[in-house]
C-alpha cells in the first residue's frame, strides 16, 4: 500500500475522516449571500470587492493558494505587490454579477497543479503581472460590452502580451498532519529584471467579532524568524520563515474609519498592511507592536529576467529546532514522490498520456476546490453585523425559512471563487470523481446534506445559498449508487452500511417530492429551473397564471430515475439485508407509474419523436412546449438492469412485481419498457425500445445534438428557426445560442440554449452505456447519423466520451479547445500543461465558458478518462 493510501486508511479511525489542515480557504468570500446584512438582498452591492481590503468577514476567509484547519481558526495565504498596483493582492479579482456582460467572473490566471486527498503535497500557480493590474479597464471594458458582445478577459488586456509577469508557484508539503513545509517559487517570465514583494500572510478567522465570549487569539514574536499563533481551540501554532526584510503586525479587524469616514482612525486594522506597502505608511509601530491577529514576513526582492527566487516557510504544532534545513526540501521532494505514486494506481493505466494528464489535473482541481463554509441561517437572520442596523424585513427576507441550517463544514465546491458556496446536485456530481481517490470523503459529503442541519424538516435538500428553496434534480440516490460501486470496483467490497444510511435520509427526500412537485396526483411533476437555468422560453420558477401549471418532461424524468436508483439501491441492500425487500417493490411500482405518466399522458409527441415540457390549462387539453432540448433527453437517465441471482434470491420481489405485471398488462394499462437478455437479465427504462431509437436519431446528429465536443443542451436546429410560442398574449422565443448566454435569465452567468454541459453529457454518456451493455451486438445504430458508420452502444458511449475529453486534449498543433483564442499564450514554454476545467463549453468550437475553474462537476471528465481505460 503507498503512503497515501495508508494515510486515508488511518484517518478512518478519526471521528470525521478529514485531514486538520488543506486548502479551505475560500478565493472568494465578498459578494456571498452569508455576508450580505442589507435590507434589500443585495450581496454584490452590500458587500463588493472594493470593501474586502478593509471589511472583516463574517463567515469565513479568503486568500490566494490559502490553507487553513478544518474549523478555518488559523489561516495562511500569499499577498504581493508588484510595485505598481494601488492595491495589495491579497485576493483574487473578479467582476460582481451586474459588472460583467456575462455575470460574475474571475479576472486572474492561477491554476491548481495538483493535489492529494490528504493534502501532504499541493501545488498551485498564480500568474502575477509585473505592469499595474488592469482593474479599471477590466471594470469598464466588461462594462461598456453587451450580452451580445464576448467577455473581456485578462489576457486581452496585453498585460501578459511580452511575458512581463510573475509566475508565483506555491508548495505545500506536510512532514506530519500538522506540520506543513512551503516554499513560494517566484519566476521572473520577462526578459528584464523586475521587482516585487511577497508577504506570506498568516491571521485568525475574526469570530470574536460576533462572540464576546470566544477567547481573543493571538499571533506574536517568538524568536528571530518566527511567531507563535496561539488558539484556545486550536492550541499553539509556529509559523518559521526565512530571514525578512521586515516582520509586520496588525488585527484582523474592520476599518471603520475608512467604511464610513467618521468613525476614529485605529492603525491596527485589516488594510494596515496595504498602507505600509503601498501608501508608504511608516512600518515602525506595525513593526514594534510583536503581536497581533494578523501578521506577516515581508521579502522584497529583484528578480533578473528568466530568474527565480524562493522563500522557505514551515507551519508547526511542535516546536522546532531546524525548521528550515534540509529535512524541508525532503519532506517536498518524497512528498512528491508519494503523490507520483498514489495517482500511479489512480490514474488510468491503458489510456494515451494526454489523458492521464487530463484525469490528474482534473483530480488535483477537485481537491482544491474543499472549502470551510460557514453559515447559521438563524443567526444570520436575526442579528446585524454591526455596521448596518438589523432590519425585521431580513424576518421575511431572503432564506428565511431555512433557520434551521446551520453549517460548519468542510465541503466540495463547484467553483471557489465564482461560486464558493455548495450546490446540491452540483456536489452530487462532483463525488463521482471523488470517490476514485477518496471514497470515504465522497461517502461523506453525500451523507452530509442528508443531516439534519442542511435537510429542512419536511426532507427538501438546500438547493444554494442564494435560494435554498429553489429545486435542483434529486440525483442523490444516483450519486450514492455511483460511489458505492467505483469503491466496490476499486475495493473488492461495497459499503452497504453507507447505502442504508442514505437510503434512510432519501425515503424522506423522495416523500418531499412526491407530496410537493406533483401537485395533481397524477405523476407528472414540476421543479421549476431544475438546475437548467434558461432552458425553458420563458423562466421555469416563475409563478404561472391560476389554473395553469407546467408539467415537466425532465421533472418526471427526474423522478421516474430517482424511483429506479431507490430500487435498485433497496435490492442491493436486499441481497444483505431481506427487510429491504418490501421497499423495493414499492418503489418498482412507483416507477412504472412514472413511466406510464411520461409515455401516455401527453409528453411524448410520434411525430417528432421527443419528450415535451406541457402547459396543463384547467378545463383545457394540454399543450406541448416543443422546444428540442436535453429536457427531453432526461428520460435516457432511468435505466436499469436487475441480475438474475436478484429475481431468485428475492422471492416476494420477483412474485409481487410478476403479479403486477400481468394485471396491468391484463386490464389493458401501460407497461414499460422490460426485456429480457441471454443472462435473464431484466431491463427497465422509461423508453421503450422504439422510441429510444428516435432520440438516438436526434441526439447523434450533428445538425441537432450532436457537436465535436459533446452533446449541446439544445438542438442546432433553432440556429436558423427559433422557436417561438404565445401564451396570453406573450411571445416567447427560444433560439441556439452556443456561446454565452444572452439573457439575464439567473444572473445570466450560464446558458443552457446550446452550449455543452459536462453533468448531462456524463449522465447521457452512462445511460446509453448500460443500454449498449444490455443490448450487445444486438442494437446498432448510425453515429454520427449520415455517415453510414453503425455503432452498437457501447461504442456509442465511447465515442461521445472521446469527444468530450478532446475539449481537453493537446492536438498535433498544441492546440485546445478549451483555450479558444488564447492557444497562442498556451503554447508558450512553460504553459503547455496548464488546464483550466470551465463550467461549459461553445457548442460547436469547444471554448471554455462561464465559471474557469469549476472542477467540480467538470471533473466528470476524470470518470470518462476511466471508464474508456477499463
Amino acid at each position: 500500500m503507498n503512503p497515501e493510501s495508508r494515510r486515508l486508511l488511518d484517518n478512518l479511525s478519526k471521528p470525521v475522516p478529514l485531514e486538520m489542515w488543506g486548502p479551505y480557504v475560500s478565493e472568494r468570500q465578498w459578494g456571498t449571500v452569508r455576508e450580505d446584512y442589507g435590507e434589500w438582498g443585495d450581496a454584490w452591492g452590500y458587500f463588493p470587492f472594493d470593501d474586502s481590503h478593509f471589511r472583516a468577514y463574517r463567515w469565513g476567509e479568503d486568500g490566494i493558494a490559502g490553507i487553513s484547519d478544518y474549523f478555518q481558526n488559523l489561516c495562511f495565504a500569499i499577498a504581493l505587490w508588484n510595485g505598481k498596483d494601488g492595491i495589495l493582492k491579497e485576493r483574487l479579482f473578479g467582476l460582481g454579477n451586474y459588472k460583467g456582460n456575462h455575470g460574475e467572473d474571475v479576472k486572474e490566471l492561477y491554476y491548481h497543479l495538483d493535489n492529494i486527498p490528504s493534502h501532504y503535497y499541493m501545488e498551485y500557480l498564480y500568474k502575477y503581472p509585473q505592469e499595474a493590474f488592469p482593474y479599471d479597464l477590466l471594470i469598464h471594458e466588461n462594462g461598456r460590452r453587451t450580452r451580445l458582445e464576448p467577455e473581456f478577459e485578462i489576457l486581452d488586456t496585453g498585460v501578459f502580451d511580452k511575458d512581463a509577469y510573475f509566475d508565483v508557484h506555491l508548495t505545500y508539503a506536510k512532514a506530519a498532519s500538522d506540520d506543513i513545509c512551503i516554499r513560494i517559487d517566484i519566476v521572473n517570465r520577462g526578459a528584464e529584471k523586475a521587482d516585487i514583494t511577497v508577504l506570506p500572510t498568516l491571521w485568525f478567522y475574526n469570530r470574536w467579532q460576533y462572540d464576546e465570549q470566544h477567547p481573543m487569539p493571538s499571533i506574536r514574536v517568538m524568536e528571530k524568524n518566527a511567531v507563535l499563533a496561539s488558539h484556545h481551540r486550536l492550541g499553539d501554532y509556529r509559523l518559521y520563515f526565512d530571514e525578512p526584510d521586515d516582520l509586520l503586525f496588525t488585527d484582523n479587524e474592520t476599518n471603520r474609519h475608512r467604511l464610513d469616514g467618521s468613525s476614529p482612525r485605529e492603525p491596527f486594522t485589516k488594510d494596515a498592511f496595504h498602507r505600509v506597502i503601498i501608501d508608504g505608511e511608516s512600518p515602525r509601530k506595525y513593526r514594534k507592536r510583536g503581536a497581533g491577529t494578523k501578521c506577516a514576513p515581508v521579502y522584497r526582492r529583484s528578480i533578473p529576467g528568466g530568474e527565480k527566487t524562493s522563500i522557505q516557510l514551515r507551519l508547526s504544532a511542535n516546536p522546532l529546532e531546524n525548521a528550515l534545513d534540509e529535512s524541508h526540501s525532503d519532506t517536498i521532494r518524497i512528498r512528491r514522490i508519494e503523490a507520483d505514486e498514489f495517482y500511479s494506481h489512480i490514474v488510468t493505466a491503458h489510456v494515451p498520456e494526454e489523458y492521464r494528464h487530463i484525469q490528474r489535473m482534473a483530480f488535483s482541481g477537485l481537491l482544491w476546490s474543499k472549502q470551510f463554509y460557514h453559515y447559521d441561517v438563524e443567526r444570520w437572520v436575526k442579528k446585524s453585523d454591526g455596521i448596518t442596523p438589523w432590519s425585521e424585513k431580513r424576518l421575511h427576507g431572503r432564506n428565511h425559512d431555512w433557520q434551521h441550517l446551520k453549517n460548519q463544514d468542510v465541503i466540495s465546491m463547484p467553483d471557489k471563487w465564482e461560486f464558493p458556496w455548495y450546490a446540491a446536485w452540483d456536489l452530487a456530481f462532483q463525488c463521482i470523481p471523488l470517490a476514485h481517490m477518496d471514497p470515504t470523503f465522497a461517502k461523506n459529503q453525500l451523507l452530509l446534506v442528508m443531516r439534519e442541519w442542511y435537510m429542512k424538516p419536511d426532507g427538501q435538500l438546500p438547493a444554494y445559498e442564494w435560494h435554498f428553496s429553489d429545486v435542483n434534480p434529486p440525483i442523490q440516490a444516483w450519486a450514492a449508487l455511483e460511489v458505492y460501486q467505483i469503491e466496490k470496483e476499486r475495493t473488492g467490497q461495497g459499503d452497504i452500511i453507507f447505502l442504508k444510511k442514505i437510503f434512510q435520509k432519501l425515503l424522506i427526500n423522495f416523500t418531499w417530492w412526491v407530496n410537493r412537485k406533483d401537485p395533481n396526483g397524477n405523476n407528472l411533476f414540476e421543479g421549476g429551473f431544475l438546475g437548467l437555468d434558461n432552458i425553458g422560453i420563458f423562466n421555469r420558477s416563475q409563478q404561472l397564471p391560476d389554473q395553469v401549471s407546467l408539467e415537466q418532461a425532465d421533472g418526471t424524468a427526474w423522478m421516474g430515475m430517482y424511483a429506479l436508483n431507490m430500487l435498485d439501491m433497496a435490492l442491493e441492500i436486499a441481497m444483505l439485508d431481506i427487510s429491504f425487500e418490501d421497499t423495493a417493490t414499492k418503489f418498482f411500482e412507483q416507477y412504472v407509474l412514472i413511466a406510464e405518466a411520461l409515455n401516455s399522458h401527453g409528453m411524448w409527441n410520434e411525430e417528432d419523436g421527443f419528450y415535451y415540457d406541457t402547459l396543463s390549462i384547467r378545463d383545457s387539453r394540454p399543450i406541448q412546449l416543443k422546444v428540442q432540448s436535453v429536457v427531453g433527453l432526461t428520460s435516457l437517465f432511468a435505466v436499469s438492469v436487475i441480475q438474475k441471482k436478484v429475481m431468485e434470491k428475492l422471492a416476494d420481489f420477483r412474485k409481487r412485481t410478476s403479479w403486477f405485471e400481468r394485471y396491468r398488462i391484463r386490464n389493458g394499462l401501460f407497461w414499460p419498457n422490460e426485456q429480457h437478455g441471454e443472462k435473464d437479465e431484466v431491463l427497465h427504462s422509461l423508453v421503450p425500445r422504439e422510441r429510444l431509437l428516435l432520440l438516438l436519431d436526434r441526439l447523434l446528429n450533428e445538425e441537432e445534438f450532436l457537436s465535436e465536443y459533446g452533446i449541446r443542451a439544445l438542438s442546432k436546429r433553432y440556429q436558423e428557426h427559433p422557436f417561438t410560442m404565445n401564451i396570453h398574449g406573450k411571445d416567447y422565443t427560444i433560439a441556439y445560442e452556443p456561446g454565452d448566454s444572452t439573457s439575464d435569465f439567473f444572473g445570466g452567468n450560464s446558458n443552457w440554449r446550446g452550449p455543452v454541459w459536462l453533468p448531462m453529457n456524463y449522465l447521457i454518456i452512462r445511460s446509453i452505456r448500460k443500454f449498449g451493455e444490455f443490448y450487445g451486438d444486438s442494437l446498432k445504430v448510425e453515429c454520427p447519423r449520415g455517415s453510414g458508420q453503425r455503432m452498437d452502444l457501447r461504442e456509442v458511449a465511447d465515442e461521445l466520451s472521446r469527444r468530450i475529453i478532446r475539449l481537453f486534449e493537446r492536438d498535433a498543433q498544441g492546440r485546445r479547445p478549451v483555450f479558444g483564442e488564447y492557444q497562442e499564450f498556451y503554447n508558450r514554454p512553460g504553459n503547455e500543461k496548464l488546464l483550466l476545467f470551465h463550467e461549459y463549453f461553445h457548442g460547436d468550437d469547444g471554448k471554455g465558458l462561464g465559471a474557469s475553474h469549476q472542477t467540480g462537476w467538470t471533473a466528470l471528465v476524470a470518470d470518462l478518462i476511466h471508464r474508456l481505460g477499463r
